[in-house]
């Protein structure tokens, strides 16, 4: 049975650390493995994370593409079935309404309704934007999708 205070790792796992800069005999004594003058040799240095060595590194070997706008709004997307699945719909669809029936995942932030699945009740929906269809298959069922302004 095996004891706790008995378990090893196993013969030839594990090595001694190199101790470095405890002379001649030691193999890594003088310069302790840091070679001869600049900036490596000396203490407090480090190399940067990319550094390869002098070899251009792989950020600046591969080429830039793209672009990202700053000005670019990011919807929380809600599909209308979804909107339909919660049960009952007695109050106003709001962001906040949304958030609490785990639909969302801020009511801080915008909320769009797209228009997949079919809308067989009267809702009325205020969110920040409508697809299309959505907005179409709401007001088909005599409800009404009104746009609020984000804060």
């Amino acid at each position: 049975m095996f004891k706790l205070n008995e378990i090893r790792p196993a013969e030839g796992a594990t090595r001694d650390s190199k101790r470095r800069g405890r002379g001649i005999g030691s193999g890594n004594g003088k310069t302790a493995g840091r070679g001869h003058k600049g900036a490596g040799s000396r203490s407090g240095t480090k190399k940067k994370l990319y550094f390869e060595g002098g070899q251009t590194p792989l950020t600046r070997r591969i080429p830039k593409r793209g672009f990202v706008s700053v000005f670019k709004k990011s919807f929380q997307i809600v599909n209308l079935a979804d909107i339909l699945k919660v049960e009952p719909l007695d109050k106003d669809v709001t962001a906040e309404w949304l958030e609490q029936n785990g639909l969302i995942r801020s009511a801080a932030e915008p909320v769009k309704v797209l228009g997949d699945g079919e809308c067989n009740k009267s809702i009325v929906v205020k969110v920040n934007a409508f697809s299309k269809s959505a907005r179409e298959k709401i007001e088909k069922a005599k409800g009404k999708a009104e746009v609020v302004a984000s804060a």
